[in-house]
């Protein structure tokens, strides 16, 4: 019994001691940010993931815009791609902002469809020569379950006002009107994300027919066809950054911080679900040695083909 008291009161002085340094390097970073970020800078802002919101990003470039310590701004695109509408609300921000102070898009492993359609915002686009990137295109995709719930023996059917209200349901085969219908907006939205391309790359209507269709290109293939500016990851976008609000090579850079304390990033992992915390490491070799997949049906969708 002693010996576990003896345990316990060992486990519990480690964990107190975690905490104080934990707390102890959170005040440090944060006095050093404070105090970094009231002289002339170059702010990193991340977009990353599925684009499904615009919000937090538009808050982040609000703030850059409004501070005078921000001379510049540098744009880190690691997304597939996503909703079309905030992918054009972060594309039209990034355009105002770069009329007060320069925007520089970095390209990470993936900046296609509506993350490329975010980049045009900038004034210049970095990629790696791996990247992948242009997927000038848009996708819906349907379901006819018509035949499987015949065969389950489930009548399943909608009420609707509306002709078209219930287009694209898995109820029924899809009509021909239906299908004009869809089609239809896909074609406009895929004009509007064109044009965008067209007029920011400079390109004529033979060179946009030939980039515009929906292919994915590494960041080598994008240089060479004008949808990227040059090759380079983050540090020469950077460097980029500060010799276009002429700062010098040593102005500071602030990267975006990460929403979660030591302790937090150690147990759950980093904000970005692409991080392995402890526990989920932990789980993947439980999964492994079960002979259990941890995969997902999200986790599918995001390695589907790029939208």
């Amino acid at each position: 019994m002693r010996f576990l008291m003896r345990l316990l009161s060992m486990a519990a002085a480690v964990f107190g001691l975690l905490l104080i340094l934990t707390f102890s390097v959170s005040l440090i970073r944060i006095l050093w940010e404070t105090k970094s970020k009231n002289r002339p800078r170059v702010e990193v802002i991340e977009l990353s993931g599925v684009i499904m919101s615009s919000t937090r990003i538009l808050e982040e470039l609000k703030q850059a815009e409004e501070d005078d310590q921000v001379k510049a701004l540098v744009v880190h695109i690691n997304s597939p791609g996503g909703m079309v509408a905030p992918s054009q609300e972060i594309y039209a921000a990034l355009l105002r902002v770069d009329q007060k102070k320069p925007v520089i898009a970095s390209m990470a492993s993936l900046a296609a469809s509506g993350g490329y359609y975010a980049a045009l915002g900038a004034r210049k686009i970095f990629a790696n020569p791996g990247t992948l990137t242009a997927s000038i295109g848009v996708i819906m995709e349907f379901a006819n379950t018509q035949k499987l719930f015949q065969w389950a023996k489930i009548e399943r059917f909608a009420l609707k006002a509306g002709r078209f209200k219930d287009v694209g349901s898995p109820l029924r085969e899809m009509s021909k009107e239906d299908r004009a219908l869809l089609e239809g907006m896909l074609t406009n939205i895929h004009a509007q994300f064109s044009q965008a391309v067209k007029e920011r790359r400079k390109l004529n209507d033979t060179e946009l027919a030939s980039t515009a269709d929906g292919r994915v290109m590494t960041g080598e293939q994008a240089v060479q066809t004008k949808l990227v500016d040059t090759l380079g990851g983050i540090e020469e976008a950077i460097s980029e950054a500060k010799t276009a609000a002429s700062l010098p090579a040593d102005a500071f850079v602030h990267f975006p911080s990460s929403k979660r304390g030591v302790l937090r990033k150690f147990f759950l992992g980093e904000d970005d679900p692409s991080e392995k915390s402890f526990l989920g490491s932990l789980g993947d070799v439980l999964s492994l040695a079960s002979g259990h997949s941890r995969m997902s049906g999200a986790r599918i969708w995001l390695l589907a083909p790029l939208r």
